[in-house]
């Protein structure tokens, strides 16, 4: 009895491992609530881009590249992030971007040197983005 006991609970606790995926799914990090956060934050604070840009222009090519193309890249860049904040704002309840709560912009893992992080940059703050402190 206690061998067919100890059978039925290694079974249940296998079944209920197997289902812990289907559960909490990967996509289950990004939804509505989230969105309207990125948006409000994007919207709020695309202007901060305009410095990051310039700071990391600054560092990678030079003062000359910072102050023309670096400022130029910068307001496009804060234009982007502006409008895109504006658009998720709107639309934070429907699932638009490929069928999910997903960012619109894209992210700067795969576009080294073109990409958008989630959120806006934070200036004069802690973050894991290296935006203009060198350590």
């Amino acid at each position: 009895m206690k061998r067919h006991l100890f059978v039925a609970l290694v079974g249940i606790g296998l079944t209920a491992s197997a289902l812990a995926d289907i559960q909490d799914p990967p996509s289950n990090d990004y939804g509505p609530t989230r969105k309207l956060g990125r948006g409000i934050g994007n919207f709020l604070f695309a202007s901060s881009e305009l410095p990051g840009t310039v700071c990391k222009i600054n560092k990678e090519e030079g003062n000359a590249a910072a102050a023309s193309y670096g400022l130029v890249r910068g307001l496009g860049r804060s234009t982007a992030r502006h409008f895109t904040g504006l658009f998720e704002i709107l639309t934070f309840p429907i699932p638009v971007w490929h069928d999910s709560y997903r960012p619109v912009i894209p992210s700067d893992v795969p576009y080294i040197h073109a990409g958008y992080s989630e959120f806006p940059p934070e200036l004069g703050f802690e973050s894991k983005y290296p935006y203009c402190r060198d350590y």
